[in-house]
């Protein structure tokens, strides 16, 4: 299969996007116990001050996620993703939606937790993933939480991206200590992936 480029992606999003239930990411039993694990994860080491969520689809897992932040960043690169999240997120005051790409996201602040979950293998090709992880490292604080969660390489490799968690892996244990790794797996060939939670050594 060809590998798709960045443009392909976002178009693709923005098709899937479209469908009342993308990804089955409510409905799909699946996708619910990846979920629970990825707030079991967000919330292990206790109270959040200031998180960020990169790519929230349709809101599925911030409607988990927000209830246990005194602050919440959210940012999609698909606007109708931030658009659909929002409605569905209606009076949360301290929740911030931002359209933008993970790669140019750079805010002042930094977070104490950042969750990001099949979205990396989105953004294009090897280099421009290194620069999505260098950038989300820069992003969290010292003694920060990152929790990834994605498709194995092997699954992506075979949807038409260039990679996936073993990959993305590799360039986040460059920088972040990891904490904790989990496989979560369905019925399906496709619903195999990888949560992993890694924390910001730095001082």
């Amino acid at each position: 299969m060809n590998e798709l480029t960045q443009s392909d992606n976002y178009q693709l999003l923005d098709r899937e996007l479209a469908a009342p239930d993308p990804w089955g990411l409510d409905a799909n039993p699946f996708e619910r116990e990846r979920h629970t694990q990825m707030l079991r994860l967000a919330l292990a080491q206790g109270s959040i001050s200031n998180a960020l969520e990169v790519g929230c689809a349709a809101g599925a897992f911030t409607v988990q996620l927000a209830p246990h932040c005194k602050r919440l960043t959210v940012i999609d690169v698909v606007p109708h993703a931030i658009e659909r999240s929002r409605r569905r997120m209606r009076d949360s005051p301290h929740i911030s939606w931002i359209v933008s790409d993970v790669q140019q996201f750079s805010p002042d602040e930094r977070f104490d937790l950042i969750v990001v979950a099949e979205v990396l293998y989105y953004i294009g090709g090897i280099a421009e993933m290194r620069g999505a992880v260098q950038n989300l490292a820069r992003m969290l604080a010292p003694d920060g939480y990152l929790v990834f969660g994605s498709a194995r390489d092997a699954n992506c490799r075979r949807w038409g991206h260039v990679a996936g968690a073993e990959t993305v892996l590799g360039m986040l244990n460059e920088t972040l200590l990891e904490v904790e790794r989990l496989e979560c797996r369905g019925e399906s060939v496709n619903e195999d992936c990888l949560l992993t939670c890694f924390r910001n050594p730095a001082s």
